[in-house]
């Protein structure tokens, strides 16, 4: 797995109140003014919101870029700020990630889906129904797709990121005019010594990134986001995480994986924001790709776990390919869960950390200091036919460049760890994340789109 025990790597919310009845469906914006205003160049969502959303209700919500929440927060993440909210929010429960392809030619469709996105990322993420007068015409299709009336908005963010494939397709022609404004780091992950991809699990010329407390608002983000792409754009793959396998806020309890381990015990948190700027957030774009600063890069890895073996190997050998005691979590050389390894001193038990244990290789002094801010996801898919789960961890990481943030890594990792002999990596993905909407008016990607 790409690190997933220390957050040295891995792999593996004021009044900010809704309406009443805004869970009902009917009162509030209209259809016309949340999808219908973008076609002519508005985003009604999100000048309601700035504006303190319907009828100047004001919301307090801290950003992204802040610390953890305040307890009455009303269930709400503010959809403005610096940064897209999702990445150094505290980790919800749980996930709905999905992958787009983009189905038209036309750059001016992907202007509208970015708007339209954007419009209704806004509505959903404070709870209210992007069809707020449902009913009004019965021989349209609702607007919103209805499963999440009267659910509370569950901390939900949505994280929108582009792919490499947007801007320039498999033989290098520039899709939409946008090749120019590519970032450099937006690179063809190489192929990883044990990796077993699947095409239909992998890539994709957008992604979206729905996280809630319940997994019918995630997956009810990513249902309406597919249905107002249609005809723009199809769903290539998705995945549904339960658990975080993460931690980013110093609030939250070190969550564990389906290997038993607790998993992100040194993970970037939201509280530390200079460690977040140095490993996070993208600041050193210039020219025609420095739209892209206050973004990240999002890595996305499906990675197997193969647990039926894993569950018959013993105790010592467990801790032995993790590096850390698998009750308390702390490391081999001794202490508590949060005490630093100490890869040349022996543990009470006189137990050494193995120097191709997980915790070893993804320390970050075995890569150049290098450290990722993870927000993973166990997963349970079925079985596959022979009587063993396809389960595991979906790893999800955001950095500030993959090409010295993670592919190093990975590459020792995939080469040299212990645990590769009980993974298997089945999905990936690099996306580039655009900086947040700062103000009424803009839209996500506005800055690569129009700039």
């Amino acid at each position: 797995m790409s690190g997933n025990q220390d957050g040295d790597a891995v792999t593996p919310l004021g009044d900010s109140s809704v309406p009443d009845d805004a869970g009902s469906g009917s009162t509030g914006p209209g259809r016309r003014g949340v999808l219908g205003a973008l076609g002519a160049g508005a985003v009604g969502l999100v000048a309601g919101a700035a504006g303190g959303f319907l009828g100047g209700r004001s919301s307090a919500a801290p950003s992204d870029s802040g610390s953890a929440p305040a307890a009455a927060d009303g269930g709400i993440v503010e959809f403005l700020g610096e940064h897209q909210a999702g990445i150094a929010t505290p980790v919800q429960d749980r996930m709905h990630l999905a992958a787009f392809d983009v189905t038209s030619t036309r750059r001016d469709d992907l202007v509208s889906l970015m708007k339209d996105f954007s419009s209704a990322i806004g509505y959903m993420t404070r709870g209210i129904p992007i069809d707020s007068d449902a009913g009004s015409d019965p021989l349209s299709p609702p607007a919103d797709t209805g499963e999440a009336y009267g659910l509370s908005p569950g901390h939900l963010t949505v994280t929108v990121g582009f792919g490499r494939s947007l801007f320039v397709d498999a033989h290098g022609k520039d899709r939409f005019g946008l090749a120019s404004k590519m970032p450099e780091g937006l690179i063809e992950l190489p192929h990883f010594a044990g990796d077993m991809l699947e095409e239909a699990r992998s890539g994709g010329d957008l992604v979206v990134q729905a996280c809630a407390d319940d997994p019918q608002v995630a997956v009810h983000a990513i249902r309406n986001l597919s249905r107002i792409a249609f005809g723009r754009a199809s769903v290539r793959w998705s995945q549904i995480g339960f658990g975080r396998t993460a931690s980013t806020s110093t609030a939250q309890a070190t969550p564990r994986n389906l290997f038993g381990f607790k998993d992100g015990t040194a993970n970037l948190k939201a509280e530390d924001p200079q460690l977040l700027e140095e490993h996070v957030w993208i600041a050193d774009q210039k020219g025609d790709t420095a739209w892209a600063n206050g973004g990240s890069y999002l890595v996305a890895r499906r990675i197997r776990m193969l647990i039926e073996t894993w569950d018959r190997q013993n105790l010592g050998e467990q801790e032995k390919v993790v590096g850390r005691d698998k009750k308390q979590g702390a490391p081999l050389s001794g202490g508590t869960e949060f005490t630093a390894p100490d890869f040349s001193r022996a543990g009470p038990d006189g137990r050494k950390i193995d120097a191709d244990s997980h915790v070893a290789l993804a320390h970050p002094s075995r890569n150049k200091g290098a450290q990722m801010l993870r927000r993973g996801y166990n997963y349970a898919d079925g079985t596959d036919g022979l009587g063993r789960l396809d389960a595991g961890l979906f790893f999800i990481a955001y950095v500030t460049d993959p090409r010295t943030h993670y592919v190093p890594m990975q590459t020792a990792i995939s080469g040299h760890d212990l645990m590769q002999e009980y993974v298997r990596h089945t999905g990936s993905g690099l996306f580039v994340v655009p900086p947040g909407i700062n103000a009424a008016g803009g839209y996500l990607g506005q800055g690569l789109l129009e700039g």
